[in-house]
C-alpha cells in the first residue's frame, strides 16, 4: 500500500461550471475514496414556500436552476394542479413540452461546450456556445426570457405561440441539426477524445440500478429509465424512446446526451404537428389542500417535486429531489479506483448541477 494523501478538488476548479467540493483520498495517482461536501451554496429556496402565495411560488421554482428552469416550474405546477384537480388545457400541455425540449437542447449543447473546454478543445467550445445561441433566440422570442422562461403557471401557460412561429421553429431547428451533426461528430469520432473517455469512469448496469442513478448516467449503463415515458404533459401523445448505451463509461454518457439533442428536435417537430387549437390556461379557484409529488425528466434525469397544502394560500411544504442528488452515490463509486488525472473528465461527463442540488 502506498502513502495516502488527501487532495481537495473544488469548489473552484477550471473544469467546474459550478462549485462542488470533494476530498480525494489517493494512493500515488489512484483515488481510493472521495468525500463530498454538500451545501456549499445552500440558498434555502424550499423554505420560501411558507412565505409566498402558491401561485407566486412558481417564479421561485423557475429560479432553482438556470439550465433546468422550465422543468422546475413544470414539476411544481403539475404537483399543485394534481392537488387541486385542475385540468390543464391540451394546448398548454403541448406548449410546455415544446419549451421543455428547447430547454433540454440548450442544456445539453451548453454541456457539450463545457466538456469540449475541459478536454482542451476551445474552438469546439466556442462553436457549441454559438449554436446554443440559436436555441436561446427561439426561447427569447417565444417566452421573453433566455434562460429563465417564466411561462408556466398553475393552470396552464402565460404565453401562446402562433402557428407560423411554430412552423418557423421547426425549420430553424432543421437547419441547426446539420450544424450540430458536424459539431458532435468530433465527440463521436475524434481519437483523442475516445482515448480519454472510453473505459474511463465505468459504472455497471447493476451498480447504476442499486445506487439509484437517473438520467443520462443511468441510460449510459443500459437502464432504459426516462420519466417522459410515463406520459406527463404532452409526452403521452408523442413517440418517446429512451436513448440507451451499454458501455457505462464517460464516452457512453457523451453519446447519450448527443443523441438526446437530436431526439429533442424530433419531439418538437412531433409536438408542432399535433398541437391542437384552444385555450392556454384555466382559472384556478380555491387553495391547495392535500399532498402530491410529480416526476418529470430534466436534462440530468428524474426530478421529484413534492408539495403539501393545508387549505391556505401558503403551502405547508415543498421538497425537490433533483437528479444530481440521486447521482452523487454513483459519482463517488465511479471516482474510486480512477486516476487523479481522470477526475475532471469524469465529473464533467456526469454533468452535476449544484444549483439544483443545493436549492
Amino acid at each position: 500500500m502506498g502513502q495516502r494523501n488527501v487532495i481537495p478538488f473544488g469548489p473552484q476548479h477550471p473544469v467546474l461550471i459550478e462549485p462542488i467540493h470533494f476530498d480525494l483520498v489517493t494512493e500515488d495517482e489512484t483515488v481510493v475514496d472521495a468525500v463530498p461536501s454538500i451545501s456549499y451554496v445552500h440558498r434555502g429556496l424550499e423554505r420560501l414556500v411558507e412565505k409566498r402565495d402558491f401561485n407566486d411560488f412558481v417564479h421561485v421554482a423557475d429560479r432553482i436552476c438556470g439550465l433546468c428552469s422550465i422543468g422546475h416550474a413544470m414539476g411544481y405546477c403539475q404537483a399543485v394542479e394534481a392537488v387541486m384537480t385542475v385540468e390543464v388545457p391540451e394546448r398548454a400541455l403541448y406548449l410546455r413540452t415544446i419549451w421543455k425540449e428547447l430547454g433540454r437542447m440548450h442544456s445539453h449543447i451548453f454541456w457539450l461546450g463545457a466538456a469540449a473546454d475541459a478536454f482542451g478543445y476551445e474552438s469546439v467550445m466556442m462553436q457549441s456556445l454559438r449554436l446554443r445561441e440559436s436555441v436561446l433566440n427561439i426561447i427569447e422570442e417565444t417566452t421573453g426570457g433566455r434562460v429563465i422562461f417564466a411561462v408556466c403557471k398553475v393552470g396552464g401557460v402565460r404565453r401562446d405561440i402562433d402557428p407560423e412561429t411554430l412552423k418557423g421553429i421547426v425549420q430553424r431547428l432543421t437547419t441547426l441539426r446539420a450544424d450540430l451533426e458536424e459539431l458532435t461528430s468530433v465527440f463521436i469520432n475524434d481519437s483523442s477524445i475516445k482515448h480519454r473517455l472510453v473505459g474511463v469512469g465505468f459504472i455497471s448496469r447493476e451498480d447504476a440500478y442499486t445506487l439509484g442513478c437517473v438520467g443520462p448516467m443511468a441510460r449510459a449503463s443500459g437502464l432504459a429509465t426516462d420519466m417522459r415515458t410515463i406520459g406527463y404533459a404532452a409526452y403521452k401523445y408523442l413517440d418517446v424512446e429512451p436513448m440507451v448505451e451499454q458501455s457505462g463509461d464517460c464516452y457512453a454518457r457523451c453519446l447519450v446526451r448527443i443523441r438526446e439533442i437530436f431526439q429533442s428536435i424530433d419531439l418538437i417537430r412531433q409536438a408542432v404537428g399535433k398541437i391542437p387549437e384552444g385555450p392556454i390556461d384555466v382559472k384556478v379557484k380555491g387553495t391547495p389542500n392535500g399532498e402530491y409529488f410529480s416526476r418529470i425528466e430534466q436534462p440530468r434525469g428524474e426530478v421529484i417535486h413534492y408539495v403539501k397544502g393545508n387549505g391556505s394560500k401558503l403551502l405547508q411544504r415543498f421538497r425537490v429531489r433533483v437528479p444530481t442528488f440521486s447521482n452523487i452515490p454513483a459519482m463517488i463509486k465511479v471516482m474510486k479506483g480512477s486516476q487523479v488525472a481522470d477526475i475532471p473528465n469524469i465529473i464533467i461527463t456526469l454533468d452535476p448541477c449544484i444549483s439544483c442540488t443545493e436549492r
